[in-house]
């Protein structure tokens, strides 16, 4: 644990040209008599460093001393600190970890390559986990991402969902997600946090004006804003279903984050399909195939939450391996969307 300070304690001495004892207690989470034993013990270690007293005092180190980490291009190191979002290092208890990771990395780099690489911690964030279905377009987010690093407004034209028109916004770009695998430029829109997918951008321009973010506010804060909204977006219209049993995976990881749970190993919806699904008799190996065949077609009912009862629609991709039981509106839904392809597909023969 000393050891670990006593790294953290130079790296950030690296940092700053001055630091206050108090300022090196509060960020270790020790008393300052500690940072003065701290600092003692790397002087005896042989590094130059120093306290001044007074108003303006603080803990110091000799111009020019430093560690290095040589032989990373400015490329690199924006990769290196490509924000990851902090929900994944939370699940693995490694939060404050990758913090204390990311200081020390940054007080490494080569100082040419220090305000692009923390420039890119602030501008781009990777969440893996996942999210709401659906189908992206292959993007290539290049010339956003120049675009987001300018720290200028951009005017874009935007497509939103169900609106082939695109409309045009001066945004306040606080800089790119990726999300399940879809990028999303999050920025303020008149002065209120907005998402737009990088797939339904238009056009794209930097704006001589320099960007009006509000204060205080970083990219990670309004990205946790807005992740909230959408996800709370669909609470309220619940879908009943009953699954084919051998076709619950691939339910399962189509639908995603529509899907909420298995609701009974079986439904009385079901009636005579599922009764007679598990008719077969279990006798030699007639039977063991039958046994697998009558798994394979058991029902499972099963719920999924949906935005908007349109969205039910994503169900027909697997035929009649799937049975909507109900709300009313997405009943209604489905028969209007059969109906629509029986016209569309009329029978020749």
């Amino acid at each position: 644990m000393k050891f670990d300070r006593l790294l953290s304690v130079l790296l950030l001495l690296q940092q700053r040209d001055r630091v206050t004892a108090t300022e090196l207690a509060e960020r270790l989470e020790v008393s300052v008599r500690t940072v003065y034993r701290d600092v003692e013990a790397l002087s005896s270690a042989g590094v130059p460093v120093y306290a001044e007293r007074g108003r303006y005092g603080g803990i110091r180190l000799l111009p020019g001393f430093r560690t290095d980490m040589t032989g990373l291009t400015q490329d690199e190191a924006r990769a290196l600190f490509v924000l990851v979002s902090q929900s994944a290092h939370s699940a693995l208890g490694l939060d404050r970890a990758m913090g204390s990771a990311l200081r020390k990395m940054m007080t490494a780099l080569p100082a040419p390559h220090r305000p692009a690489a923390e420039l890119t911690s602030r501008r781009l964030m990777i969440d893996p986990q996942g999210w709401l279905a659906g189908q992206h377009e292959e993007t290539d987010v290049t010339r956003l991402y120049e675009a987001v690093l300018t720290d200028c407004r951009l005017r874009i034209s935007y497509r939103h969902s169900g609106n082939a028109t695109p409309r045009t916004y001066t945004v306040d770009p606080y800089g790119l997600v990726s999300k399940a695998g879809a990028w999303y430029l999050v920025a303020d829109r008149d002065g209120q946090p907005a998402l737009h997918r990088a797939d339904r951008l238009r056009d794209l321009h930097v704006t001589e004006e320099p960007v009006r973010h509000r204060a205080g506010v970083e990219l990670g804060t309004v990205w946790e804003e807005l992740r909230q909204q959408v996800e709370e977006r669909g609470q309220g219209f619940v879908v009943r279903a009953r699954v084919r049993h051998g076709r619950m995976d691939m339910v399962r990881r189509i639908t995603g984050a529509h899907f909420r749970r298995v609701a009974e190993p079986a439904s009385e919806e079901s009636g005579e399909a599922a009764d007679g699904a598990r008719g077969p008799a279990a006798d030699g190996a007639e039977g063991a195939e039958g046994a697998r065949r009558a798994e394979w077609d058991d029902w499972r009912t099963v719920e999924l939450e949906y935005p908007v009862p349109a969205a039910v629609r994503q169900l027909l991709q697997f035929g009649t391996d799937v049975e909507v039981l109900g709300p009313p509106e997405a009943l209604a839904e489905m028969a209007r969307a059969v109906s629509g392809l029986a016209a569309l597909y009329p029978r020749t023969g």
